[in-house]
């Protein structure tokens, strides 16, 4: 099944690119709902994956015991802007655990946030791990170590406990085997999975309706669904769509990007998943997206999405900060030819 034209770009009256892609809407039963391009498509999850990633850190007693909060267990699924609120509450992770920034094995990039990368030149400081965008989740694998008397130099590997219990949580909440999800390595080091879009898009449907999940199971779900939705500062940061999507749902929804173009959605009053993948791996056409397939589901109101507006039609601007064209979602969801489990 081809990708279907899912965002096209504007610049003056002109048609210049085209953004081509597959979405998936999928009920808390494993039924495909609605469609475009291919639901099956195989993807990898990159980022997207993260919440699902913490769940060990719940099931554990982890979370519990180094006394995590909403924003703790929020930051452990965030690709933060490495803000102070961000880096400031790594670093608290990390004390309270008795482990220090050398030991997160995410590697380093430059901060998102302009500012804090201005500063640290300012004062000659290094840009480390505690910059990079996964150093949250990467606490929390830590910290998920450290709570098991697991060896924590070794965390990142896909042999390593961590990632196992990981890849079985994964594999229980999509009803996808093993065996059969794809293991790459992600940006910042550790395994990440590919499967077919719509058995990511029942991810996010069951952590909404965990209705048939075990009872250790519901509560790992619904805690982490609910701290990104309480604290959404913590999954994206300022400017970020991700927390300003949730913040705009108010306790409805929660969302993740992935890298190379993914999008995922759980809504918590239907029961519904949703997952986003841009083929060409450009982020900019997901969230348009994003707020499209809201709107065709009557999930958001009026107001909400003129809220999000600048998300659901971004402007192009050129370096002189002048518009000088528009992103526009341009497809139309299709309900689902056969249900697909």
């Amino acid at each position: 099944m081809e990708a279907a034209q899912l965002v096209h770009v504007h610049r003056g009256k002109m048609l210049e690119s085209v953004h081509k892609g597959h979405i998936a809407v999928v009920d808390s039963d494993g039924n495909l709902l609605y469609q475009a391009g291919n639901p099956q498509q195989m993807v990898y999850a990159r980022s997207s994956m993260k919440p699902v990633q913490a769940i060990p850190l719940i099931e554990t007693g982890a979370a519990d015991f180094y006394h995590f909060d909403d924003a703790d267990i929020a930051l452990c699924c965030a690709s933060h802007n490495a803000e102070k609120q961000h880096t400031n509450r790594v670093l608290s992770i990390l004390s309270r655990i008795g482990l220090d920034v050398k030991d997160l094995q995410c590697g380093t990039h430059n901060p998102r946030w302009e500012e804090v990368y201005q500063e640290l030149i300012r004062d000659g400081k290094p840009v480390t791990a505690l910059f990079n965008n996964c150093s949250g989740k990467h606490s929390g694998m830590l910290t998920t170590a450290q709570h098991m008397n697991e060896t924590v130099d070794d965390y990142y590997k896909l042999d390593h406990p961590v990632q196992q219990r990981i890849l079985e949580a994964i594999s229980s909440l999509a009803e996808f085997p093993k065996e059969k999800i794809e293991i790459g390595i992600d940006g910042c080091g550790v395994p990440v999975h590919g499967m077919p879009l719509n058995k990511l898009a029942y991810c996010y449907a069951r952590m909404a309706n965990p209705t048939g999940l075990s009872n250790e199971r519901t509560t790992a779900v619904k805690r982490i669904a609910q701290a990104m939705m309480n604290a959404p500062e913590m999954v994206g940061g300022t400017n970020r769509f991700c927390t300003d999507f949730m913040r705009v749902a108010n306790g409805r929804a929660f969302g993740k990007a992935g890298a190379e173009a993914v999008y995922c959605i759980g809504d918590v009053e239907t029961g519904i998943g949703i997952a986003i993948k841009v083929e060409d791996g450009n982020g900019r056409g997901t969230e348009p997206v994003a707020v499209e397939v809201l709107k065709q589901l009557n999930l958001l109101t009026d107001e909400q999405l003129e809220q999000l507006k600048g998300y659901h039609y971004p402007q192009l601007k050129n370096c002189r900060q002048e518009t000088i064209g528009q992103l526009s979602p341009i497809f139309q969801l299709e309900t689902a030819k056969k249900h697909i489990q």
